[in-house]
C-alpha cells in the first residue's frame, strides 16, 4: 500500500517554531501576485482601487491588524518546537554540535584573515612613510611619482590637463593642513569638528594604524594622531584603541567590544571639550559677592578620545539605565565604532582622495539639496510608515557600515556586520 499523502490532505502551511508577521508575506514582500485568481478575489474587486489595488482604508485596517494584536505575537514561540518527541529534539541537539564545530572553523578563518590583513598593512608602511614625508615638506615627490599620479588623475577625469611643470617645483613645505582638510571632507567627522577644534587639528601631522598583536588577548587595531607643538595640549601624539571579542559573533564576523583612548594633557583654559562660563554668586549670610568661574561639557572632535563605556549586561535590568539612557547610549558607541571603521578603512588608506574631495564622489557623499525633488507620500508604499520610526538613520552620518552593536542589549550584542572579508588593506 503507498504511504503517500494525497496532495488535498497536505497543509499548505508549515510549522513554525516562530509567529511571523503578516507583512512577511510573499505579496507584502514585493513578489509577483498569482495570475490565477481564488474564488475570494472575485469577491475583491469591488473593494480594489482603479490600479487593482486594495483601498486604503482596507490596506490601512490590515496594517492595523499586524502593527496591533499581531505585533505582540511576532518573536513569540508557537509551540511547534516544543511538541515534538524526544527523539526529533535529540537530533536538534546533535545539529547544534556539528554547528559548534563549524563555528570553531569560521572562528580559526576569521583570526587568519586578520593576520593576513596585517601582514599587507606592514607592506604598506613605507608608503604611509613615504607619505608623510611629502606632505610634511620633509621630502619631495619624484617625477616619477608625480607622472603616475597624473595618469590616474587623466583616468578619472577626461577632460584633466597636466600641469605645466616648467621651472616648477613641489611646495618644499609641504601640504598645509592635509589632515584637517581630509577629516572634514568627511561628512560624519566634519560634524564633530568645531571651529575650536580646526585650530588644534592644523598641527595634525599624521593619522596612523597599528594592529594589535597576537600576544594581546583581545584582538584589534589601534589609531595614532600625530600633532606639532601646540598650544593646547602637551601629548605630542593622542591614541584610539579598538578591542574586538575574542570571538567572532553570530554572523561569523568580529563584534567590537570596546574602545580606549588617550588621556589629554590640556594646557591651563586650553581644554577644547568644556566650555568656561563666569558666575555671580551671593553669600547667604555676608551678602558679599563672588565671581566663581564653572565649566561644562561641550561638543568636540577630542571627546573621540574618551569613548563611551558600554552598559552591563543587566543594566536594564538592575535599574543602571532606563530604556531611553541605554538607546541613547548604544546610538554614541555605534558612532564612536563607526568613526573608528571609518579612520581605518577609508581615510587613512585613502587620505589624499579625502583632502581632494575626490573621495565624496566615489562613496556617494557629494549629493545636496539639488539632487533631490519632494515626493508626494501618498505614491510611498504605507508599509514603509511602520518600517523603523524610531530609527535616527536617516539623520545619521554612519548609516551604513557599521563593525558590531555595543554590548549589552540582550540580543543585540549577538547582531554583527560584516568586519573582515580577507581583504588587502
Amino acid at each position: 500500500m503507498s504511504n503517500t499523502i494525497p496532495i488535498s490532505q497536505i497543509d499548505p502551511t508549515a510549522p513554525t517554531p516562530q509567529n511571523t508577521p503578516l507583512t512577511h508575506a510573499p505579496i507584502a514582500a514585493g513578489l509577483s501576485r498569482p495570475t490565477v485568481p481564488d474564488i475570494t478575489e472575485a469577491n475583491e474587486e469591488e473593494d480594489e482601487e482603479p490600479s487593482g489595488e486594495p483601498s486604503s482604508e482596507i490596506h490601512h485596517a490590515m496594517l492595523g491588524l499586524v502593527h496591533g494584536k499581531l505585533a505582540g505575537l511576532v518573536g513569540r514561540s508557537s509551540g511547534y518546537i516544543e511538541s515534538l518527541p524526544v527523539e526529533v529534539k535529540l537530533s536538534l541537539e546533535g545539529l547544534k554540535g556539528v554547528q559548534v564545530k563549524q563555528n570553531e572553523l569560521q572562528n580559526q578563518y576569521k583570526r587568519e584573515c586578520l593576520e593576513l590583513e596585517k601582514k599587507y598593512a606592514e607592506l604598506q608602511k613605507p608608503l604611509y612613510e613615504r607619505r608623510h614625508a611629502i606632505i610634511i615638506g620633509k621630502e619631495k615627490p619624484t617625477a616619477e611619482e608625480i607622472e603616475a599620479g597624473e595618469k590616474a588623475s587623466a583616468k578619472d577625469d577626461p577632460t584633466y590637463t597636466p600641469l605645466e611643470k616648467e621651472g616648477k617645483e613641489p611646495n618644499a613645505e609641504g601640504i598645509p593642513e592635509f589632515w584637517l582638510t581630509a577629516l572634514r571632507n568627511h561628512p560624519g567627522l566634519n560634524e564633530l569638528i568645531t571651529d575650536r577644534d580646526a585650530d588644534a587639528l592644523k598641527h595634525l601631522i599624521d593619522v596612523r594604524i597599528d594592529y594589535l598583536p597576537p600576544s594581546d588577548t583581545k584582538p584589534g587595531f589601534k589609531l595614532t594622531f600625530v600633532f606639532t607643538p601646540n598650544e593646547f595640549f602637551e601629548n605630542e601624539t593622542l591614541e584610539k584603541t579598538y578591542l574586538y571579542q575574542e570571538e567572532v559573533g553570530y554572523s561569523g564576523d568580529f563584534v567590537y567590544d570596546r574602545a580606549i583612548g588617550t588621556e589629554i594633557k590640556w594646557k591651563e583654559d586650553k581644554d577644547l571639550t568644556k566650555e568656561f562660563e563666569i558666575k555671580k554668586q551671593r553669600n547667604k549670610n555676608t551678602n558679599r559677592t563672588r565671581l566663581v568661574r564653572k565649566a561644562r561639557p561641550t561638543e568636540s572632535f577630542f571627546n573621540f578620545f574618551s569613548p563611551p563605556v558600554p552598559p552591563a549586561e543587566d543594566a536594564l535590568e538592575t535599574g543602571e539605565l532606563d530604556e531611553e539612557e541605554l538607546d541613547e547610549l548604544d546610538e554614541k558607541l555605534e558612532i564612536d565604532y563607526q568613526i573608528g571603521e571609518d579612520l581605518k578603512e577609508k581615510i587613512i588608506p585613502k587620505a589624499v582622495d579625502w583632502f581632494t574631495g575626490k573621495a565624496l564622489e566615489l562613496e556617494g557623499l557629494d549629493e545636496d539639496d539639488e539632487d533631490y525633488e519632494d515626493i508626494d507620500d501618498d505614491d510611498e508604499d504605507d508599509e514603509d510608515r511602520f518600517e523603523d520610526q524610531d530609527s535616527s538613520d536617516s539623520d545619521n552620518e554612519y548609516p551604513t557600515r557599521r563593525r558590531g552593536p555595543p554590548k549589552g542589549r540582550g540580543g543585540a550584542a549577538n547582531q554583527n556586520v560584516k568586519p573582515e572579508e580577507c581583504k588587502q588593506q
